[in-house]
């Protein structure tokens, strides 16, 4: 049996997104609160590419790094609940410790911030991209690593979330 991630049609798709997040990567984003235009799905909730909800301690400190440090774009704001950014066809939901999104499970297990997960942001210039990085004070989880696909490196959101930098085009 073929698998389909050896298919045409999957190599089509994976390539299409790849394509849209470096573009959307190159964008320029701000850090107004309008609400960007999205198509909607059911109940007109936002319809993206891809949503992610990351835990965080602090809305405030959220909403700072990912505006004025990763370029995201602020879409929605709940006091110090949750709040909304975008970067193209990426939404993440940073849900502060008094959301919905951050109640503790049935069992009693709390969510937090951390863990191997993490969204891959694309970027023509992973060198610049450090610089401004470090300018900011992030923390680096690892140091760049080179591989056939790019070069790439993992920093941590100031709560402890994992992102990673992605650089395509093979070794450099």
């Amino acid at each position: 049996m073929i698998s389909f991630r050896s298919t045409r049609a999957y190599r089509a798709a994976f390539s299409a997104a790849v394509a849209l997040l470096v573009g959307a990567a190159m964008s320029q984003a701000s850090a107004e609160t309008s609400p960007t235009a999205h198509a909607t799905g059911a109940a007109g909730n936002p319809v993206a590419a891809a949503t992610v909800r990351y835990q965080i301690r602090d809305v405030d400190r959220g909403i700072k790094f990912y505006t004025q440090v990763l370029d995201f774009k602020l879409e929605q704001r709940a006091g110090s609940a949750f709040a909304m950014v975008s970067k193209g066809p990426l939404q993440l939901i940073l849900s502060g410790p008094g959301s919905s999104g951050a109640r503790p499970m049935p069992d009693g297990s709390k969510q937090e911030p951390g863990g191997w997960n993490r969204i891959v942001i694309y970027v023509n210039d992973l060198d610049a991209q450090i610089q401004k990085l470090k300018a900011a004070g992030a923390h680096f989880r690892n140091t760049v690593e080179v591989g056939p696909g790019g070069k790439q490196i993992q920093i941590e959101d100031p709560d402890g979330n994992p992102i990673e930098l992605h650089q395509g085009g093979g070794r450099k």
